[in-house]
């Protein structure tokens, strides 16, 4: 097992390195990015965006900064931009330096493969901050939304599928059957919308808050008033994140579980006398587990980093979601880039440990014995 966990570690460079090559290549040609932005509100504001871009004027301080490779992609140096037309070239050529964009891509590239090794991803183009404080920043936002609503997830649907797989074909089975699948029909900010509207304010009553994770001032509050408050903030988003997760691991796991309960060595059990408990949790319990127990570390992972967007903006929380989205349009690269780094960082991390999880569960399987 050893050496199977070494092979994936070292698989992770060439991975990692070919989806950043591809993304940095891909951005070359992608317009409107953070130069040509600039340029045209120059064309719009003249003096004044140029002395905040520069620093200069009325004592702004918000500029870009040389970003050094840090996670810099888009333009390269270019003879003539879009939104350059009517301006000075020495003005262009400027607005290309904050950027970071006077240099050529390849040593742009091999800049931020070098400080990327380093974890060192720069600084955002227009919010004048490191990269590192944004995500941490906004991180707790995220990690509470995956951790709660894989935990609900997990809880509800394996009880419930073992249930629905021991009664299958009986009214309790079809009509769970029709309320996972009406869940997994409604799209989770449709069903966000619909919880602000009936129970934070909309148009009926306001039980729940609709912003943020925590009250204004509760950072003074005794630790369980301030848990009781992170509680009550995230009662609707997670809500709204775990009503279309049911369906898949639900009929997943009363799928395994039917699998199983046909099997050979279920019928020698009930013959030798076991009862129905014994049956499922001594003997079925451990082989229909199998995917569904192994497969959580990439389900948290799937539910953290993904399908949480508009949950956010509904809710107006501060994840990781929204900062890659507003980062995406902005074309605020050195962001994007880290954030596409470290995902891609962990999802490579959450599949090994998702193989670990296999051999933990099930001891017969050995990956290193495969050829």
């Amino acid at each position: 097992m050893g050496a199977y966990i070494l092979r994936r570690l070292l698989l992770l460079v060439p991975t990692l390195f070919g989806i950043i090559v591809i993304n940095f290549a891909v951005t070359q040609f992608a317009p409107g990015g953070p130069v040509e932005q600039m340029l045209q509100e120059l064309r719009g504001q003249g003096d004044t965006a140029l002395g905040r871009l520069t620093g200069e004027g009325q004592g702004e301080t918000r500029q870009p900064r040389p970003q050094e490779g840090a996670g810099s992609g888009g333009e390269g140096p270019r003879s003539a931009y879009r939104g350059a037309r009517g301006l000075d070239p020495a003005v262009v050529a400027e607005v290309e330096r904050a950027f970071g964009f006077d240099k050529p891509a390849t040593t742009r590239f091999k800049e931020m493969i070098v400080n990327y090794l380093r974890f060192d991803f720069g600084r955002s183009l227009f919010r004048d901050r490191p990269v590192v404080d944004l995500i941490l920043e906004r991180l707790p936002v995220s990690i509470s939304l995956g951790l709660w609503s894989t935990l609900i997830i997990y809880l509800v649907s394996i009880p419930l599928g073992i249930r629905k797989a021991v009664r299958d074909g009986s009214r309790f089975d079809a009509a769970t059957s029709g309320a996972v699948l009406l869940g997994y029909a409604i799209p989770g900010f449709l069903f966000a919308i619909l919880l602000v509207v009936l129970f934070a304010g909309g148009s009926f009553v306001q039980w729940f808050p609709l912003r943020g994770l925590t009250t204004s001032g509760s950072e003074d509050w005794p630790f369980w008033q301030r848990a009781a408050d992170y509680a009550w903030h995230m009662v609707l988003p997670t809500l709204a994140l775990v009503v279309g997760g049911f369906a898949g691991l639900t009929m997943l796991t009363k799928n395994s579980f039917l699998d199983e309960i046909g099997k050979q060595y279920v019928l020698t059990a009930r013959a030798k006398g076991a009862g129905e408990g014994r049956v499922l949790y001594g003997h079925v319990f451990r082989n229909a587990m199998l995917l569904i127990i192994a497969g959580f570390p990439a389900a948290f992972i799937g539910i953290l980093f993904t399908g949480a967007v508009l949950v956010e903006i509904v809710f107006s929380l501060d994840g990781l979601g929204l900062l890659g989205f507003e980062s995406a349009l902005r074309r605020d690269y050195p962001v994007m880039f880290a954030t596409l780094y470290i995902f891609t960082l962990l999802g490579l991390v959450m599949q090994i440990i998702g193989d670990i999880s296999y051999t933990l569960v099930d001891p017969r399987i050995d990956f290193s014995a495969r050829r």
